[in-house]
């Protein structure tokens, strides 16, 4: 061997194998919660149907822009594959209810299994995107609502106010009442012409496609829907719009649920991972997490 040859042996490096990649200490301690959380999610999916969670502020109001997380958390489901929603929101606008419990029972499939899970409360729009699962799984912190849908107008001094609808045109239908008893109060007239006519027709239709909405999501399941529509949307029945529907008041209306002791095992697990989901929003954001999607808006 030449010496010139003998050199070059001697002067190459070691073969270092690459540094594996891997998430710094501070993006770990950053993300910790969620990791918490869908390490949960995990969990509970070893023994149950694939989980997606849409939890919502107090002020988070069901919304068009939701579309954008629940597309996110349905990304990577496999068509009919059985699907478990944890669904907590104050309510909001219909049409946007029914864009997204559209996207998940499609996705479901239309003879697929579709669970909506209430840990603490679904109302208004909530409860309807809960009329949309096969079953609404229930505890006794569960809460559904009379339908009552919230819209948002001004008010005479141009400040945006939510309204319930149903209780604006209860109040609406007994001012003209007295009126017709009694045309020539005027104070009964006063209180009369305060009723905009625009806002009264906006908030009619509003109320009669909430009620259309529940009917056809009802009769998919092939429920006595006209009933349970007119029962959910009873303004004596239930005067107030964060009025209590119980699981038990909601198996009595004949709504499918599936009832779980606040001791179950797997219920245990739900209400912890609500918690978590609760903790890491404020008031007026929401969260959409999967074990693979974590979005707050």
């Amino acid at each position: 061997m030449s010496e010139s040859n003998q050199k070059e042996e001697e002067v190459q490096p070691a073969m270092i194998p690459p540094r594996a990649i891997e998430k710094t200490p501070m993006f770990t301690a950053m993300n910790a919660a969620r990791y918490q959380r869908q390490t949960l999610i995990r969990e509970i999916e070893s023994t149950q149907p694939k989980l997606l969670c849409y939890i919502a502020g107090n002020k988070a109001l069901v919304d068009r822009i939701d579309t954008l997380g629940f597309v996110d958390m349905l990304h990577n489901v496999t068509p009919g594959e059985p699907i478990d929603l944890m669904l907590h929101t104050p309510g909001g606008d219909v049409d946007a209810a029914e864009k997204l419990i559209g996207l998940v029972r499609s996705a479901a499939g239309a003879e697929g299994q579709l669970r909506v899970i209430v840990p603490d409360y679904a109302k208004s729009a909530g409860t309807l995107m809960a009329l949309g699962a096969n079953t609404i799984v229930m505890s006794e912190s569960s809460e559904l609502g009379p339908i009552d849908p919230q819209v948002s107008s001004k008010d005479g001094n141009g400040s945006d106010v939510v309204y319930s609808v149903l209780t604006y045109l209860n109040a609406y239908e007994f001012a003209g009442k007295s009126l017709r008893e009694a045309p020539d109060d005027l104070a009964a007239r006063i209180t009369f012409e305060k009723f905009d006519p625009t806002i009264v027709r906006k908030f009619q239709s509003v109320r009669d496609r909430a009620k259309s909405l529940a009917e056809k999501l009802l009769r998919r399941q092939g429920k006595n829907f006209s009933k349970i529509t007119s029962e959910l949307m009873d303004i004596n029945k239930y005067p107030s719009h964060g009025q209590m529907v119980g699981w038990e008041t909601a198996k009595e209306m004949d709504l499918t649920v599936e009832y779980m002791s606040s001791n179950d095992p797997v219920w245990r697990r739900y209400w912890a991972l609500y918690c978590h989901l609760r903790l890491a929003i404020e008031p007026e954001q929401r969260i959409f997490e999967s074990n693979y999607v974590s979005l707050i808006v």
